[in-house]
């Protein structure tokens, strides 16, 4: 799972980096409702199934619940887990990859963090 997901990205992948940034800014909060998989896969212009196949990997993970004949509602804690696993992920999968592209370009990173020409 990756809220910072490419282009490159599987479609479900990218679709729940979307879902995840959204419980992470807290659009979705704990008790909340996520939108059903059909007006997500419309919103998306994504197929029903592949809608369905990210917001299973959020049960799985136990970030969200379904309850049968109502939706899917993201579980208490939820944003708070999500986040460390979203942490861990970038600092052991992303980071290195955009730190050595950083080295390769010879940027300045306090350029960077500065929002400053590079």
């Amino acid at each position: 799972m990756t809220a910072l997901s490419n282009e490159d990205s599987p479609v479900y992948i990218r679709l729940r980096g979307t879902i995840a940034a959204a419980i992470l800014r807290g659009d979705y909060r704990a008790g909340d409702q996520l939108p059903s998989v059909r007006a997500l896969a419309a919103e998306h212009g994504a197929n029903p199934l592949t809608v369905a196949k990210a917001y299973q990997s959020f049960q799985d993970a136990g970030y969200v619940e379904v309850r049968r004949g109502v939706g899917m509602f993201v579980l208490p804690g939820a944003a708070d887990r999500l986040r460390v696993a979203e942490r861990d992920m970038f600092v052991t999968q992303q980071w290195p990859r955009i730190r050595a592209y950083i080295e390769l370009l010879d940027l300045d990173p306090a350029a960077l963090l500065a929002d400053q020409e590079v």
